[in-house]
């Protein structure tokens, strides 16, 4: 396959990373949909929900990223024999260069030694691209956006190993599970909840994790052909979302919308288990490419032929009335007025800072007065128009980096709001209350919504760190955000953790994380009480579907979907049997199972 045979190359490859970075894959917007119909109303997962569909429907409309981090590119492609992999390689780099160049991607390639950012997100190891052969004329390319945030909550276990709160995890499927579910509850809000896991069981370090990588190719609503391997996902959605750490960390329902799990031969030394957490942001998309042309013939995961339903039909956030609105500088007392829960409304100036802000501050004075400032953990993207920059997306970063400098930056600086997602920890916490400032929860990933509240940008510093690191001087108007650690020693993140890892310890204790009933979960499911279709009711709890289902599915499961739960039901029950961490019978395992939270109408599915 000689290059010029491939005009059309480049465009393809344009056109996948713009729409990869903008438009979720149709398996996602379902799973979210669901998500915001099974949170009640008025809560704050149900509130951040909302302005998770009004971001997503945003970025749709104005081509814009979804999240401002557009993490790490990673593509894998198949391609013929005999075909040019550098230069594929070489077009795959250029068009990520040119979305760069375009505010499409954010640049986030930085050298490790000297910290600089390339710019242009090209760089050694950036993008990854992966190859592998085979003997068709086409070519076929994926790609998946993984952002730093979720990328930090990835973890390895080598087992067997002692986890808190579950005890110890040995090296069968059962504690494969305890390591997915200690994954899960460590990660609480800071990976952009609710997310999705792949998981790789064996290998080595390094292929355990690209293994766990690939799984997240995988669709929300496929059913793993392997049957033990199914059990562990069925089992996982079952239980996970009884943990209610919910969006973003608030608290709720749903906590994850996904589980893929794959397994690779492992050394006798070795048993490792490695999680991929991927945020509720899941950009995966994929092109079949004309063997002639390299044109586009078919999209994967999306069908350009069916429109766009939006996320939301209304408004998006609304206001109660009961929100507080705060104008910076703020002064000592209004700060000390707020209690953890409050939502807020920011204008005035606000400033960037994330990681290198930080660590300069420690060492240097500021470049501007930070007394009575609002210190946004942030990373923008930023598009320079002539001499004048414009925010084009300018979501929350995850603030828990920061916390060996916040506390000591805090009490030399006067600062009195921290913006950012996640929560941080005692010292910070401590901090506050003692200097009074106060930490403000936005909405991770949300970059087109808060976008939105910038009204101008007044100014940067520190550019010589990158656009991502820089401190941009920010004018915002009715920003909204919720006070998660107050100026009197309160911290929601500190309260969900502790309550979630005492469900997390209570389920494992009473039922030794014996988590399959025989009855496979395609995931997380909302199902109607009986005799509320027609209404507005929320739907319940229960397991048997996947969030990922269409809208319309959500009440009435179609015949294909009962007909494949009969299947992998049958299929699961053979797959427990074998499985070798489980040596009970089928009749105790079941009867030592408790059923997550269901109406009377899901409790019926639920079939012993």
């Amino acid at each position: 396959m000689a290059p010029t045979m491939l005009p059309a190359f480049f465009d393809s490859m344009l056109d996948l990373i713009v729409k990869t970075s903008t438009e979720l894959p149709p398996d996602v917007r379902a799973a979210m949909r669901t998500s915001l119909a099974v949170e009640p109303e008025g809560t704050r997962s149900s509130q951040a929900l909302t302005i998770i569909a009004q971001n997503i429907d945003l970025a749709v409309d104005n081509e814009g990223a979804i999240c401002q981090d557009t993490g790490m590119p990673t593509f894998e492609v198949k391609a013929p024999v005999g075909a040019n992999q550098i230069w594929m390689r070489q077009q795959i780099r250029e068009a990520i260069a040119e979305a760069t160049r375009r505010g499409k991607l954010r640049p986030n390639s930085v050298d490790s030694i000297t910290g600089t950012n390339s710019g242009d997100n090209l760089g050694p190891g950036t993008p990854i691209v992966h190859f592998d052969q085979w003997e068709r004329d086409d070519v076929e390319i994926r790609l998946i956006l993984k952002g730093g945030g979720c990328e930090n909550t990835n973890a390895q276990y080598a087992l067997p190993i002692e986890l808190p709160h579950l005890g110890r995890a040995d090296r069968t499927l059962d504690g494969v599970k305890k390591c997915i579910l200690h994954a899960v509850w460590q990660a609480q809000g800071k990976g952009c909840a609710p997310g999705a896991v792949g998981v790789c069981i064996g290998g080595d370090r390094t292929s355990g994790y690209t293994h766990a990588k690939e799984q997240l190719f995988r669709t929300l609503d496929d059913v793993n052909p392997d049957p033990r391997l199914a059990e562990v996902e069925a089992s996982i959605m079952a239980t996970v979302n009884d943990l209610d750490i919910g969006t973003m960390g608030f608290g709720g329902k749903v906590t994850l919308i996904g589980c893929k799990v794959g397994a690779l031969n492992r050394l006798p030394a070795s048993f490792f288990v490695s999680v991929a957490y991927d945020c509720w942001a899941f950009r995966r998309l994929g092109v079949v490419l004309n063997a002639s042309t390299g044109a586009i013939d078919r999209w994967l995961y999306r069908d350009p032929s069916h429109p766009i339903i939006p996320m939301l039909d209304q408004s998006g956030f609304t206001r109660t009335g009961r929100e507080v609105t705060l104008r910076a500088p703020l002064s000592e007392a209004a700060v000390r007025s707020l209690k953890v829960g409050d939502v807020v409304l920011i204008s005035g100036r606000m400033f960037t800072g994330r990681d290198a802000v930080h660590s300069h501050l420690m060492k240097h004075e500021p470049p501007v007065d930070l007394r009575g400032s609002v210190l946004y953990h942030c990373g923008p993207v930023a598009v320079k128009d002539g001499d004048a920059w414009r925010i084009t997306a300018a979501g929350p970063t995850t603030s828990i980096r920061e916390e060996p400098y916040q506390g000591e930056i805090i009490r030399r600086y006067g600062i009195r709001a921290v913006v950012g997602k996640g929560g941080m920890g005692a010292k910070t916490l401590a901090a506050m209350q003692e200097f009074g400032a106060i930490y403000l929860n936005a909405i991770g990933g949300a970059a087109q919504f808060y976008a939105r509240a910038i009204r101008q940008v007044d100014g940067v510093s520190l550019l010589e760190f990158g656009t991502p690191e820089a401190m941009w001087h920010l004018t915002v108007e009715d920003f909204p955000a919720i006070v998660t650690m107050d100026a009197h020693g309160n911290s929601l993140h500190k309260d969900i953790e502790q309550q979630s890892g005492a469900r997390y310890w209570k389920r494992s204790a009473s039922e030794n994380v014996k988590m399959s009933s025989g009855f496979v979960i395609y995931g997380f499911v909302a199902l109607p009480e009986r005799g509320t279709q027609g209404t507005q009711q929320k739907p319940s709890i229960a397991r048997g579907r996947n969030l990922s289902a269409p809208a319309a599915d959500i009440r009435a499961p179609s015949r294909r979907g009962r007909d494949r739960s009969s299947r992998c039901r049958r299929s699961t029950a053979a797959g427990t049997a074998t499985a070798p961490a489980d040596r009970r019978s089928s009749d105790s395992r079941r009867s030592s199972s408790t059923p997550p939270r269901a109406g009377p109408s899901a409790r019926r599915r639920v079939r012993r």
